[in-house]
């Protein structure tokens, strides 16, 4: 039986506690509501930037190394991530050391040495550099269409931040984000695993009470959007073409987000999903095909990823926009429709083995103010029917909200021909 607890503290810090008393190890993240979006013009890659930051040591621990080893000795190994809207430091951790865990992050974040700035300009101008071809021309698929989707906006740019950007980051820069954003207002501890929600709530208290910081700024919203299918083609010389096709689609915590998760299991949700069945099995110009979905505050997007040969790309758009055409004109059979939906309550049982999903369902949830237990989402799963996902398809995947992004060697004739096809799938709707 798991049980989730919240409490916040004094200085305005939420505290979530997540009872598994059927594991052995357990899982301690801290969330804050600051990533790309946040970053100032100028200064892209500055979230991501202290983020990694903030390993390079702190007061009591003067190292990444001491860092680590202090971890370690706890049955930990510390992580972090930061996305366009959230940062989270996160480590497996013996349930019988969550407060020495607790206090490791507690130093990172309010102690931080900011030190070896020079040294992580260029560690991360090296990941950076990825995203780019030899002439320094950006070939990150994701990077070019969020572009596409959000123009002159923090979401349009890579939370990496560009070249110039991460080298124009100091330690003013750094000084002045961490004051801004790391308060306790703006962040979740969340501890999930064979832990008791007293003990973390009173240990969280002993070790960030003195934690202080007033309100974040506002992120800027996105207030406008370009309405018509836009097409990018960037050459690269790679033996395959990366295609995408994003589409703009709906905030977190829209009516039809279920809707969506279900759609995107449909399309591209594994081995019986239509993209695959299609691409792959039937014409066999794909090894694999991916969708995944992202939410914020007042906009998402939905994006479907593949790599096929250059003389078959074409092909393959016209078969992916076949099936989002079919999608969102035909209502989804009972049989299918049905399969899917038990295959995701099935997933979700799965997730309560999983300290770190559990972890990430009620911290980040708690932190977006979009909490949700499985019980809620599996009834909800139950609860959608076709005409739900027609609804929803005709939606996102209309055309206006098409950004259709190929990467690679391509050859003339493909741009036009990709444009032709584009042209057909809106005469659809």
């Amino acid at each position: 039986m798991i049980s989730t607890f919240t409490r916040t503290l004094a200085n305005g810090l939420r505290v979530v506690c997540c009872e598994m008393p059927h594991l052995h190890a357990a899982e301690l993240a801290v969330y804050l509501k600051v990533g790309g979006r946040n970053d100032p013009r100028g200064r892209e890659g500055l979230s991501h930037f202290l983020e990694h930051i903030l390993f390079r040591g702190t007061a009591e621990f003067a190292s990444s190394l001491e860092i680590e080893t202090a971890f370690e000795a706890i049955g930990g190994a510390p992580n972090a991530a930061t996305d366009a809207e959230s940062t989270c430091y996160y480590s497996r951790i013996h349930p019988d050391h969550v407060r020495a865990g607790m206090e490791i992050f507690a130093s990172m974040l309010l102690r931080p040495l900011l030190s070896g700035i020079e040294v992580e300009t260029r560690i991360i101008a090296e990941e950076a550099r990825e995203d780019l071809n030899e002439e320094g021309v950006e070939i990150n698929p994701d990077t070019i269409a969020s572009r596409l989707l959000w123009p002159r906006h923090p979401l349009g740019m890579p939370t990496i931040g560009t070249l110039e950007s991460i080298a124009a980051i100091g330690r003013e820069d750094l000084e002045r984000h961490l004051a801004r954003f790391y308060v306790p207002a703006n962040a979740v501890v969340v501890v999930s695993g064979p832990v008791r929600g007293h003990e973390i709530f009173t240990a969280a208290a002993e070790v960030f009470g003195h934690w202080q910081g007033g309100l974040p700024p506002l992120p800027r919203a996105v207030s406008k959007q370009r309405t018509a299918p836009q097409i990018r083609f960037v050459r690269d010389s790679d033996s395959q073409m990366s295609l995408q096709l994003a589409f703009l689609g709906i905030p977190r915590g829209d009516r039809r987000f279920m809707a969506l998760r279900i759609l995107r299991r449909i399309l591209a949700g594994g081995g019986s999903s239509r993209l695959h069945l299609h691409l792959r099995e039937e014409l066999g110009i794909v090894y694999s095909v991916e969708a995944a979905m992202g939410a914020y505050d007042e906009t998402g997007c939905m994006a479907i990823d593949l790599h096929t040969a250059p003389e078959t790309l074409v092909k393959a758009v016209e078969a992916s926009l076949a099936e989002l055409a079919r999608i969102a004109v035909e209502p989804v059979s009972a049989p299918e429709l049905e399969r899917v939906r038990q295959s995701y309550i099935f997933d979700l049982d799965y997730s309560r083995d999983s300290a770190y999903e559990m972890g990430g369902r009620y911290g980040w949830g708690e932190l977006m103010r979009v909490v949700r237990s499985i019980e809620e989402d599996q009834q909800e799963a139950r609860d959608i029917t076709a005409a739900d996902l027609l609804e929803t398809a005709r939606t996102v995947f209309a055309p206006a909200n098409l950004r259709l992004v190929a990467v690679g060697p391509w050859r003339n004739g493909m741009r036009k021909r990709t444009r032709e096809l584009v042209e057909r799938y809106a005469e659809r709707f």
